[in-house]
């Protein structure tokens, strides 16, 4: 029975130079190099009991395992983005061995490939904008209760109008920021993609898991050279603190995981028992 599995991390091209030692993976073990059909699998070895089909499913629904999944993984990925232009595998992509690793080297190599010579030499940036939120915002539900309360003294003193004309005026300046945000946030992308490979534009964050304040109203991914990658940072940090009540976040580089289609059936994060 097999103990071990094989959990791939990326794909990448001939490597023109030895890599630097990479930092330590998934399950605590030491990233190594599958070669075949000209492409490079980054791999390390993961213990089948916590990495099977039947237990990875579980282990996916286990935020802590999850997490910590995740940034042995992202560890690993940036390692090598400092070198290359890697083409990162799904989260758990394993296989049985380094022959099904192999095999599907060989069955995609034309799609990885193309994706391969699309990325190269690139790399991935993040743009955020948010809509800073207001004292009483922040305040939260505690405001609103002082707001139903005020509502309540209003309207018994007989300025019951005069406190909706409030509310109604409260209103009309939040949308009219909510706006200003957007359109500020399409300038801003329209502006950053002409100067970027390739685009895509994400859900808005919630700011609750981000752990961020404010409203999203753009989460952008752009696709830019390296070579160009200083000059897309300066265009961000000028348009930083151009329009007041607005916050505008840059992250990366990054691999260009907004950019790559993985092998299709063979990095099925739950599909372990059907690698070759």
């Amino acid at each position: 029975m097999t103990t071990e599995l094989r959990y791939v991390y990326a794909v990448c091209g001939p490597l023109d130079a030895p890599l630097p030692e990479l930092p330590t993976g998934v399950a605590g073990a030491v990233p190594r190099l599958i070669r075949h059909a000209g492409l490079t699998a980054v791999v390390s070895h993961v213990p089948a009991g916590e990495f099977s089909e039947s237990t990875l499913r579980r282990n996916l629904e286990n935020l802590d395992w999850l997490s910590e999944t995740a940034r042995a993984h992202q560890t690993v990925i940036a390692a090598l983005t400092s070198v290359t232009s890697p083409l990162p595998l799904r989260l758990a992509t394993v296989f049985h061995d380094d022959s099904g690793v192999r095999a599907m080297l060989e069955a995609e190599a034309d799609s990885l490939r193309a994706s391969l010579a699309r990325l190269r030499e690139r790399v991935e940036w993040g743009v955020k904008v948010y809509v800073e939120e207001s004292p009483a915002e922040q305040a939260g539900t505690s405001g609103a209760a002082s707001a139903d309360r005020a509502s309540a003294g209003s309207l018994a003193a007989g300025s019951g109008r005069d406190y909706l004309r409030r509310r109604r005026a409260e209103r009309a300046g939040r949308e009219e920021t909510l706006h200003k945000a957007e359109g500020f946030a399409q300038d801003l992308y329209d502006q950053l993609s002409r100067h970027a490979d390739d685009t895509r534009i994400h859900p808005p964050q919630n700011s609750e898991l981000a752990r961020s304040t404010g409203r999203n109203v753009l989460n952008a991914a752009f696709l830019v050279a390296r070579s160009a990658s200083e000059a897309f940072v300066e265009m961000v940090d000028a348009r930083k603190g151009e329009q007041p009540g607005l916050r505008v976040e840059l992250t990366g580089p990054w691999a260009a995981y907004s950019f790559c289609a993985p092998p299709e059936e063979r990095t099925d994060a739950t599909s372990a028992d059907g690698a070759r």
